[in-house]
């Protein structure tokens, strides 16, 4: 589905992401794991077009994307979500599910001048798609909250259903269970493992919480340093003295976290 090869990134003279090649394949959920500082959240903002690349290539289906913008690539069906959600604070769940198909009637204004019945049988569809994404993620209780005044958990599911929304066969979430406490975070993985495996949608996730890795993930890839340093099984990972190194700066027997 996503093929990166030899990325590089450089700000300042830092090497963010140096020589960096990854696959994730269709029908996967990937897990993308290394410490602090590894080139994780840079990899995700060069493969979704929000910064380009010094060097290498992206490639969604064998298409070559390097360099296109967000929204080209959301008409290819890949989006991503955040690390800090990105809602709109002032509308409500419902409505920030609303705003994300492309191609609306009621955005172009010769349409709802003269073609307002097509303008309102659009937004009718777009209603019962978002009220299904509602149910589908348990927020019904929701629909009508202002988006800013949601817990954590809440808006990274909102988040999750934009993307949704976006009819994308490829997402990329960056830290979902960050700041989402326990009982919303096994809801959000439920979520993710769903749609995975009922709708196909393709999955790859930065996510410094291993038990979350470990049970949605497969295979799990290491970055330290900007590159990969292994992958495979969250069994094997876990075991790696490379990848406990790279997160406790010795080979001390630990579980990276």
């Amino acid at each position: 589905m996503i093929s990166v090869r030899n990325i590089h990134k450089s700000f300042g003279g830092i090497h963010a992401v140096d020589d960096c090649s990854i696959e994730v394949k269709r029908g996967t959920i990937t897990g993308l794991i290394g410490p602090n500082g590894a080139g994780k959240t840079t990899l995700f903002t060069i493969i979704t077009g929000f910064i380009k690349p010094d060097a290498g290539q992206v490639l969604l289906e064998d298409r070559d994307i390097t360099g296109l913008k967000p929204h080209q690539l959301f008409d290819r069906g890949l989006v991503r979500t955040f690390q800090i959600p990105h809602e709109f604070n002032g509308l409500t769940s419902l409505e920030n599910l609303m705003v994300v198909p492309a191609a609306q009637d009621g955005e172009n204004l010769l349409k709802a001048w003269f073609m307002p019945g097509a303008v309102a049988q659009r937004e009718a569809e777009v209603l019962v798609q978002a009220e299904e994404t509602l149910a589908f993620l348990g927020l019904e209780q929701v629909r009508d909250v202002l988006a800013g005044n949601l817990s954590g958990g809440q808006k990274k599911l909102v988040e999750l259903g934009r993307a949704m929304m976006s009819g994308a066969q490829m997402i990329l979430l960056d830290e979902p269970g960050a700041g989402v406490n326990p009982t919303l975070l096994n809801q959000l993985g439920e979520k993710i493992q769903r749609l995975n495996s009922e709708r196909g949608i393709t999955f790859c996730i930065i996510e410094h919480n291993m038990d979350m890795i470990a049970r949605l993930c497969d295979p799990v890839i290491v970055m330290a340093s900007g590159t990969v340093l292994t992958s495979g099984v969250m069994e094997d990972i876990r075991k790696d003295e490379r990848v406990l190194e790279a997160y406790l700066g010795s080979s001390e027997t630990g579980d990276p976290a």
